[in-house]
């Protein structure tokens, strides 16, 4: 085959064959393509598109250019999440630990963040000792132990994804639908799970900010799933303002045991409880076999795990499976501290009308909670905590945000960008929802 070829027949908009799919792949990633033709090739997609078999094609070659994890040597099933990316979503850090206190092994690799999205990874480095980079064998070993493993990702899973989401950051290609569903389900499928439930962020603090946009993300990524045997669902949630009360990694942390001892901001615990009963429908049954109330009845059994301690104990018990410091989770004073705390009051009183959450998270980045550039480092102590959500009254003078910073000029900045962060109203405004829909693979098809 020829690379050239390939190409021509993208740019023209046809179909391409799963070999040429598959032969561009692996060549790529064997370097035997330079990156010049390979953002010809993604500029061809980003404009023509991809039909599903081409996607799904595109997903399966991603995945085999690297490892693909079998988990069946030691755990009848496994479950995994994914979140698209957002401002304060600390979800797999409270959800994980509610499912595998529920009797269903979680085995999930993470990755970092990159702009205004947080990343699990990081959070977990706050915690001193915690081992976030593990061999395959100590993957499964942990997951074998303890039902539950939580760890960043293995380079030798999806290769390819790795150089092609280089090259797609720095060629305006990021936003296509094909790209991102394969990119994201390529690396849940070398992973190994057998179900995986999507997280998909909508709102001025994700990726996708069209409600309708998000759908068609998430119908594709379910699609994917269903087309290769995983259990697949997606949740498409909001991000327009951030995920409970705390932006940056230690804070978040904190955050994250305050929900697992059941004291958590509504929308957090809300969110939570939602998506680990989904993870547990999809490991107990296949399609379309769950009894009516089943969901039901799993957040309910979910929501118990928070009330009787045990996915708190789960969440120690996988601390210490990776070397992380349990006496900060007891004690979350011990984790990192920021040198300088300060509030931001309210300029006026009225009703919160809009909190931007991409403001939120950029400010954040300001702070040095997050990272511009991968490789870049991270301040794990600083960050924002946020007392007003969307619809609540607050009081001129009032504590709207606080900042936990290291340095002054950074703090100058990120409560520069926080004043604009909010808009006020004299009349009520109705909170916003924390779902807005839910795509099983039946629904994905129609």
């Amino acid at each position: 085959m020829r690379v050239l070829e390939i190409i021509e027949r993208k740019r023209d908009g046809k179909e391409l064959t799963t070999d040429e799919i598959e032969f561009f792949i692996r060549a790529y990633t064997r370097d035997e393509i330079p990156d010049y033709q390979a953002a010809a090739w993604l500029m061809a997609v980003y404009l023509r598109g991809m039909s599903r078999r081409e996607t799904v094609d595109l997903t399966m070659a991603m995945a085999r250019s690297g490892e693909i994890l079998s988990l069946k040597d030691v755990l009848p099933i496994s479950v995994d999440k994914h979140s698209s990316g957002g401002v304060g979503d600390k979800t797999s850090l409270i959800a994980l630990p509610m499912v595998a206190a529920c009797g269903v092994p979680v085995a999930k690799m993470s990755g970092r963040g990159l702009g205004f999205t947080g990343g699990t990874v990081d959070k977990l480095e706050s915690i001193s000792g915690y081992r976030v980079s593990l061999s395959v064998d100590e993957f499964k070993d942990i997951a074998r132990k303890h039902g539950i493993v939580l760890c960043g990702q293995s380079a030798n899973l999806a290769p390819a994804d790795g150089k092609l989401y280089a090259l797609r950051d720095a060629t305006a290609t990021v936003n296509s639908l094909p790209l991102i569903a394969s990119s994201i389900m390529s690396k849940k499928i070398a992973a190994g799970a057998d179900a995986i439930v999507l997280d998909v962020k909508v709102g001025l603090g994700a990726f996708m900010t069209d409600l309708e946009q998000a759908r068609q993300l998430a119908r594709l990524m379910v699609q994917i799933g269903q087309s290769v045997g995983k259990r697949t669902v997606a949740v498409i949630s909001d991000m327009n303002q951030p995920l409970g009360a705390a932006v940056g990694n230690a804070l978040e942390v904190r955050e994250a045991i305050e929900c697992l001892h059941d004291r958590a901001p509504r929308d957090l615990r809300e969110h939570c409880i939602a998506i680990a009963g989904q993870m547990l429908l999809l490991a107990r049954h296949s399609e379309g076999n769950a009894p009516e109330h089943a969901l039901a009845e799993y957040m309910a059994e979910s929501a118990e795990t928070l009330r009787n301690g045990s996915a708190f104990a789960k969440f120690l018990e996988v601390v210490a499976a990776h070397g992380g410091d349990v006496r900060q989770v007891d004690d979350p004073s011990l984790l990192p501290s920021a040198r300088l705390v300060e509030v931001l009051p309210a300029p006026r009183s009225g009703y919160v009308e809009q909190l931007n959450a991409l403001d939120v998270g950029l400010a954040a980045v300001e702070l040095g909670a997050g990272r511009e550039r991968k490789g870049d480092p991270i301040d794990h102590a600083v960050g924002i905590l946020v007392h007003k959500k969307v619809g609540e009254y607050v009081t001129a003078g009032e504590p709207i945000f606080t900042l936990h910073a290291n340095d002054e000029g950074r703090l100058a900045r990120a409560k520069a960008r926080l004043a604009r962060a909010v808009i006020y109203s004299d009349t009520p405004t109705p909170r916003l929802p924390t779902f807005y829909d839910v795509l099983t693979g039946a629904e994905s098809d129609s």
